[in-house]
């Protein structure tokens, strides 16, 4: 039982709240404080009276819950508050603290919906501390439904009534927020402290080598010496700073050159070669190569020693899995490395380690984000039978699922005599055809009506051969469901631009290297005059090789911007907390035959 307040504390409370809420206008209202109370002292205070400062004691109620993270408890005792009989102030705090609670329970729509409120035009009115509240947690709401540049204007705004650490703070989620845009999306817009930002992070993202960056940047900062990002320079630009004075000058290349990696090692070592020299063509300064053998080494430790003692600042390598897996096991290597490939293990590596590599699994992930930024919800899967298979459905399940998509059943395709059954099972056509049956037996006459499949999903995810997908497709238009849109992995594609051979896969989407997809690129056509197999399938070892050239003098650059993309052959690259990297590819359609560029998604 909750004891009685005596008459003297009721009276201290009541005369604390007044003391504590802001000065009245004639009609704005008064703000609700929180005094030094319980929830159940202001609660019981508040009784069952309808009076303003009863609503006051519930609105400090609510508050002093949600200050001590009982959002259940907050949102009930919010619920009982009269919104529209408020006064504007009152109303403002409670929709603020609506906000909030809705950003507990991750729900930024419902946030701004709360903020919606007509009172919010006065805000402007209250005192700076109910500003800068009500203002943060729209910030946070705005960022949190994807509208990631209407975040930073919030942030940009509200800079100037904020001091101390939380400037600070604030500082740097605009910069966060704002290099975080794609280049196309960093547009100017009526606020002149924003467009200083968003000209700062095209500046960095739009120049090439860390140098032009860091030049970039230098110039940024001559044009615009009174903005408040020059005043106080990100702490990722500033470690860029550091990182810029830190010239490569000489890089190992270790890849086997015998063996059954070779093939495939003479493909990334021709890419990295081919980069390397468009660079110098180009009037750059690049760093030196060095290419070593790793069929012929000894041992990791000979190989380092080796390099260190040739002034190696980088290796690129090794190709070879088993030795990716050793160096990830290692607390520390002596050259900062990255490798051609990922490790057999999950577990955390070395700090100097980095790797790279054409995962399938990038592309299933690639597939989930696709798919979601498209509006879909339900999937199903065709993947291969056998351990790809497998690791490239469980890279999809887990990505589509964490972003709230439901895949619904999956097949491994394996036999094609058995393809027409997995797919009539996957879309329940097998139960359609028995109710038919079981109708006509009821009737006992013929029955005219085709099966039907499920309605629930809403679309196929596809991992496939070039062959397995030309049987998959028509199957699935045999089977009623050629409606059904399919996203599917690259390794349907061969390359070449066959015509026929691409019939039997229109309108299946797929996403792809940039490398195979623009054939115009420069880099391309010249490796493809000199290596002709540089346009087919092989051409995204060379696109991968390309870009280790590109990601060597970068790893650290990206480690320190972690928000940091790289526009590459292979796709757009960025590291991961586990320094890997991960890539996002554009996207094609096969029509009548031809490959067509598809846009990129929203997200």
């Amino acid at each position: 039982m909750i004891a009685r307040l005596r008459p003297l504390s009721i009276f201290c409370l009541a005369a604390l709240l007044a003391a504590c809420a802001s000065s009245p206008t004639s009609n704005l209202g008064e703000l609700p404080r929180t005094p030094q109370a319980s929830i159940e002292q202001l609660l019981q205070q508040a009784g069952d009276s309808t009076s303003e400062q009863a609503e006051l004691l519930r609105l400090s109620a609510a508050d002093l819950a949600y200050r001590q993270k009982n959002i259940a408890r907050a949102a009930s005792i919010l619920e009982k508050v009269q919104l529209e009989s408020l006064k504007p102030a009152q109303q403002i705090y409670a929709s603020t603290l609506r906000a909030e609670l809705e950003m507990a329970r991750e729900q930024p729509k419902a946030a701004l919906r709360a903020l919606s409120h007509p009172s919010m035009e006065r805000l402007g009115e209250l005192p700076v501390e109910q500003q800068v509240r009500s203002q943060l947690v729209r910030a946070s709401a705005l960022q949190a439904s994807g509208q990631t540049l209407a975040a930073a204007r919030e942030r940009a705004f509200i800079a100037p009534l904020l001091s101390g650490e939380a400037a600070a703070r604030n500082h740097q989620e605009i910069w966060t927020l704002v290099s975080s845009l794609p280049l196309e999306q960093l547009q100017a817009s009526g606020d002149a402290d924003l467009n200083g930002w968003v000209d700062l992070a095209r500046a960095t993202k739009s120049a090439g080598t860390l140098e032009q960056q860091q030049q970039a940047i230098d110039n940024w900062l001559l044009q615009n010496p009174g903005h408040p990002a020059a005043q106080q320079l990100p702490e990722t630009l500033v470690e860029l700073k550091k990182l810029s004075s830190q010239p490569l000058s000489e890089i190992a290349l270790l890849l086997p050159q015998d063996g059954q990696l070779a093939n495939v090692a003479r493909a990334l070592r021709d890419g990295f070669l081919a980069a390397h020299y468009q660079a110098q063509q180009a009037g750059q300064n690049p760093p030196n190569i060095q290419i070593f053998d790793s069929s012929r080494i000894g041992s990791l430790d000979e190989f380092y020693r080796q390099a260190q003692a040739s002034g190696v600042q980088l290796v690129v390598g090794p190709l070879e899995k088993p030795l990716v897996t050793q160096l990830s096991a290692r607390e520390q290597l002596p050259i900062t490395t990255l490798a051609l490939n990922y490790s057999e293990t999950a577990q955390e590596g070395p700090a100097q380690l980095f790797q790279f590599g054409l995962a399938a699994e990038d592309e299933a992930r690639e597939v989930a984000r696709r798919a979601w930024a498209d509006g879909h919800r339900r999937a199903v899967a065709l993947v291969p039978s056998g351990d790809w298979g497998d690791r490239v459905l469980d890279a999809f399940r887990q990505s589509w699922q964490a972003q709230g998509g439901t895949l619904i059943a999956a097949e491994h395709v394996d036999q094609p005599v058995e393809l027409a059954k997995q797919i009539a099972e996957l879309f329940q056509l097998r139960e359609s055809e028995a109710r038919g049956k079981r109708l006509q037996s009821t009737l006992g006459d013929a029955v005219a009506a085709a099966p039907s499949r499920r309605r629930d999903i809403d679309f196929i995810f596809l991992a496939a051969t070039p062959q397995q997908a030309q049987q998959i497709k028509p199957t699935l238009a045999f089977q009623y469901a050629g409606d059904v849109p399919v996203y599917a992995t690259s390794h349907l594609f061969t390359g070449s631009h066959s015509q026929a051979q691409y019939l039997d896969l229109n309108g299946i989407m797929f996403c792809e290297t940039p490398w195979l997809l623009n054939v115009n690129d420069p880099l391309r056509q010249q490796a493809s005059s000199q290596w002709p197999q540089a346009g087919g399938s092989l051409g995204r070892l060379y696109a991968m090789g390309a870009d280790a050239y590109q990601l060597a003098p970068r790893l650290t650059q990206l480690k320190a911007l972690p928000e940091t993309r790289l526009d590459g052959l292979s796709g757009s690259l960025s590291l991961n907390p586990a320094q890997r990297i991960e890539r996002q590819l554009p996207w094609a359609e096969f029509r009548d035959g031809q490959v067509q560029r598809l846009p990129d998604s929203a997200l």
